[in-house]
């Protein structure tokens, strides 16, 4: 089955559907589309709008980083960033499209090689995954060099309970289509990966829940590094959450329809403030 942009849950499980008289509350759910062509340009403007939330994050390093969306008609390509744009400048009309084999099948600019690696590879092995996010944010790339993955310290960090895999071997820059391949079978069928001395990767059913996933995953590794950091001074390690009560906490935040509609007040945002990433 290929993805598309719906979830299995279209409401929040932590909000009431209807007021004290009964009558139903309205709340933010996934689109439908009349055509392809109308997909197309929502994915588009959502990729644009979460580069330009991966900047504001300051999850932008140089020309590293990127994000991916499969296109609707042809799924087995996908829009990724031009090579060497930054993030903050990214319109719908700047994303360019390639095919499997990495190769530009729609628009002028080229292609950061790591991109074609790691993103190919995850979305040949990933057909339910529609996007794909990775950047060298600080956090990442610290959390990425000690010998720890995400623990459960906060209600945040239950999004990724039993849901992070880690990618141990790292070799240099991901130019390598084999590399990618291993990459994508340490990710498996969990939402996020962490990159060993490198930084994080997050998957998703849509932009808006890959985009979260990763920007809630940098916040949640910067506030385990300071929580060791503290905890240092104190002389005992950071509490952690019970498996039980991480694994209810999942339930509720850890869903693909919650990582939709976390990102949902910065989508509007975004699109209020830099209309032009419709252009």
């Amino acid at each position: 089955m290929t993805a598309t942009e719906t979830t299995t849950e279209q409401v929040p499980t932590n909000a009431a559907t209807t007021d004290v008289h009964g009558n139903p509350l309205s709340v933010a759910r996934p689109p439908s589309f009349a055509t392809p062509a109308e997909e197309r340009a929502h994915r588009k403007a959502k990729l644009a709008a979460a580069f330009r939330m991966f900047s504001r994050a300051g999850l932008d390093e140089g020309v590293a980083g990127h994000i991916t969306v499969r296109d609707p008609e042809a799924p087995d390509t996908f829009w990724v960033n031009p090579f060497g744009m930054h993030f903050s400048q990214i319109r719908s009309s700047d994303l360019v499209r390639v095919n499997e084999d990495g190769r530009v099948v729609e628009g002028d600019r080229m292609v950061n090689g790591a991109a074609v690696a790691i993103h190919c590879a995850v979305h040949a092995a990933r057909p339910d995954v529609l996007a794909a996010a990775h950047a060298h944010g600080p956090a990442g790339k610290t959390l990425s060099s000690l010998e720890m993955s995400i623990e459960m310290l906060t209600q945040d960090a239950c999004a990724f309970y039993d849901d992070i895999g880690v990618y141990d071997d790292f070799t240099g820059v991901v130019l390598d289509s084999e590399e990618g391949l291993r990459i994508a079978a340490a990710l498996g069928t969990r939402k996020a990966v962490i990159l060993r001395n490198h930084g994080m990767l997050t998957v998703g059913t849509s932009v808006d829940s890959a985009a979260w996933w990763f920007l809630t995953l940098e916040r949640t590794a910067q506030c385990q590094l300071n929580a060791y950091a503290a905890a240092a001074g104190l002389g005992r390690p950071p509490r952690q959450i019970s498996p039980e009560a991480a694994k209810q906490t999942y339930g509720v935040v850890g869903y693909e329809f919650a990582g939709w509609f976390q990102f949902q007040p910065i989508w509007e945002r975004i699109s209020r403030e830099q209309p032009d990433i419709f252009d």
